[in-house]
Order: structure tokens, then C-alpha cells, then sequence
């Protein structure tokens, strides 16, 4: 069994422009200090808000995969590819393939929350590529209704979100109170940022903002005392290349 619960007041902690941005961040970068290190191809994992509203100024990217999640309010995004302000709104998203180079920037308006997600591609080959970006809207992701469950697709069969990053699940599971069976494999990491309600689980309680990882399960169980939001990402346990994390500890 390798379930680990990371409490919200355990994670990394982040901030911008005096506070007007905040952050708690399951995954932080390594310098951070969080209890949670980078794994698999998943490098970093923030949740941002804003409650006035705030930017974020013109910063570059190389090589990692981007993702924004907008799941209250909206953000506006920025680029030196098409040098215009786009809105993102609720329950859409964003790629960046930041490949060997690209220079953005974002707004986070009143009352904004989002995920910020990093994957590895594969650096030494994404580094030789041309930066991309895709943005989605809420209505472009396929929803599925099953046995008091509701599970938005973000990357997976029958969604449009496309990645370099192999063997990348991105879900948004929704469940009605009472007792859940998770379908879980193996040689799969399986990771649950829970954005609301209150869930028991083999290791534990889960409150709103709390983290948790699962790995080498053949099935996961999950009490949901009330009506419950989790935000899901899948990795491969394994991978056929060396991550960056994993090459800079092996150089550090």
C-alpha cells in the first residue's frame, strides 16, 4: 500500500505583488520547501487565486507543458506568440508546449482560483521543438454521469487536450456523499487535489486543499461525507527517460 496525505498546511506556500496573488502548492519547486518533491513526469502543481484581482508579468518558459485550470472566475493569458490578452474562463483551460522558448504573461481577475501544472516531456527532446499553446473552453471537455459520480475530462479518451507528456490523465471527479470505489492500476500514479468537501480514506480525513498520492493500489476506497470535488491527475509510475528532477538531484 502507498497512500500519502499531504494537508494543505503542509505544502509549499507562494505569493505575488505584495499578496494580491497567493498560492498553496501541493508540488512546489524543490527550493520551496514543501513536503512533496517532483515524481514521475509531474514537476509542479500550484493552486492560485486572487481576490482583487492581480498580474503576473511577462516571465519566459522552456521546455516543460503548462497546464491552467480555471475553476472560479476567469484569467486572461498573455504571449509574445500572439502578443494579445485572451480570456480563459471557468472550466477552461490552457496548454503551453513552451519548447525551446516563449515569454507570457497572466491576469488573475476578482475572484479567480486555477490550477498551474507542470509536466516533463521529455526536456532534452522538447528544448528542439517551437513553443504551442491551445486554450479550451469549459464546453469542448466530455462529461460523463455514472453511479453518483461525475467525471470531466480534460486529457483522456474524448478530450481535445493534447500532450507530449506520455501516459497523462486529467480529471475532474465529482461525488455525491457515501462510500466510492476509485479505479486504480498498478503501474499508475494516481494524485487527488481535493478543491472541496470532507473524504475519509484508508490513510485518513481529507479536508478542502489537502493532497493525495496513491500508487502500486489495485483499488482505492473513499468515504465522501458530503458532496465532493476532486481534481485528478494520472503519471505513469514509470518513465523511459530521465525526468529533470531527476537528472539535477543526480547532479547536485
Amino acid at each position: 500500500m502507498a497512500i500519502t496525505i499531504t494537508k494543505k498546511t503542509d505544502q509549499a506556500r507562494g505569493q505575488f505583488n505584495g499578496g494580491e496573488i497567493l498560492e498553496n502548492k501541493p508540488i512546489g519547486f524543490p527550493r520551496e520547501g514543501g513536503k512533496l518533491k517532483p515524481y514521475s513526469n509531474l514537476f509542479y502543481w500550484s493552486h492560485a487565486w486572487s481576490d482583487e484581482g492581480s498580474t503576473i508579468g511577462l516571465h519566459p518558459h522552456q521546455g516543460f507543458e503548462i497546464l491552467s485550470f480555471v475553476f472560479e472566475g476567469q484569467i486572461e493569458h498573455y504571449d509574445t506568440s500572439d502578443e494579445e490578452w485572451k480570456p480563459i474562463e471557468k472550466g477552461g483551460a490552457q496548454i503551453i508546449r513552451s519548447g525551446n522558448g516563449i515569454s507570457h504573461s497572466e491576469r488573475l481577475n476578482s475572484g479567480a482560483h486555477m490550477f498551474q501544472i507542470w509536466f516533463d516531456p521529455n526536456l532534452s527532446k522538447a528544448l528542439e521543438k517551437p513553443a504551442s499553446y491551445n486554450d479550451y473552453r469549459d464546453q469542448d471537455f466530455p462529461v460523463e454521469e455514472k453511479n453518483g459520480m461525475k467525471i470531466k475530462t480534460y486529457k483522456g479518451k474524448g478530450a481535445p487536450l493534447m500532450m507530449d507528456s506520455p501516459e497523462v490523465e486529467i480529471k475532474e471527479v465529482s461525488l455525491e456523499a457515501g462510500q466510492h470505489e476509485m479505479p486504480t492500476e498498478e503501474d499508475k500514479i494516481y494524485s487527488y487535489y481535493l478543491i472541496e468537501g470532507e473524504v475519509e480514506t484508508p490513510d485518513g480525513k481529507l479536508e478542502a486543499h489537502d493532497f493525495l498520492r496513491v500508487e502500486s493500489e489495485s483499488k482505492l476506497s473513499l468515504e465522501m461525507k458530503e458532496r465532493s470535488r476532486f481534481f485528478l491527475v494520472v503519471n505513469p509510475k514509470k518513465l523511459d527517460y530521465l525526468s529533470y528532477y531527476e537528472s539535477a538531484m543526480a547532479n547536485a
